[in-house]
């Protein structure tokens, strides 16, 4: 990515400013070095790393690796405080004859939506529409209402929402489209 040093614009290529029309340098190449070896330094005898390395213990190192051999059998402390219970026998289970497993039968009758003034929670300032608070810019506890419903609310479904000539999806006219991003036609 290249960066012009006046406007600070970012692009990907070109020897000129897309933005200012500065002319930009490119960076040039090092010139290839012949690089020869210091004969002060120590060259390593060992290709590849893989020599053993020669070590002797420390005498006074102490020296805790478990010798290999049988296992000790285990010892029971008994004023050591055990986690496991006794074993249980088999206890018969019986279901509850009141407890409800199932939702109750739908009456077909929904909840409407809350509509008219709201409260913030967090100022306590009463507004009458809008998403966002007026007076601390927090957002209000509004249902949204579905875009059918806010197409009758501006004027007639057909102007409102039209489906977009790429996907389908339902977008207002001379708008862009949430799901593709092509700009929906005035008419179809």
């Amino acid at each position: 990515m290249i960066i012009c040093p006046m406007c600070e614009h970012s692009q990907a290529q070109g020897s000129e400013c897309e933005n200012c029309g500065k002319k930009l340098q490119q960076p040039r190449q090092a010139a290839p070095v012949a690089v020869a070896p210091l004969p002060e330094l120590e060259q390593t005898h060992h290709a590849g790393g893989r020599v053993a390395v020669p070590s002797e213990l420390i005498p006074e190192l102490d020296f805790t690796r478990q010798k290999a051999g049988p296992d000790l059998p285990a010892q029971v402390l008994p004023e050591m405080e055990t986690t496991r219970s006794a074993p249980v026998a088999h206890v018969p289970l019986q279901p509850v004859q009141d407890l409800d497993t199932g939702r109750a039968a739908a009456d077909g009758v929904r909840t409407a939506a809350p509509t008219g003034a709201v409260v913030c929670r967090y100022c306590r300032n009463v507004q009458a529409e809008g998403l966002v608070c007026d007076r601390c810019g927090m957002r209000l506890p509004r249902a949204r209402l579905a875009p059918a419903a806010e197409a009758r609310k501006a004027g007639s479904e057909e102007d409102a929402w039209k489906p977009c000539q790429k996907c389908r999806t339902p977008t207002r006219p001379g708008k862009l489209c949430t799901v593709c991003g092509t700009r929906v036609a005035a008419e179809p």
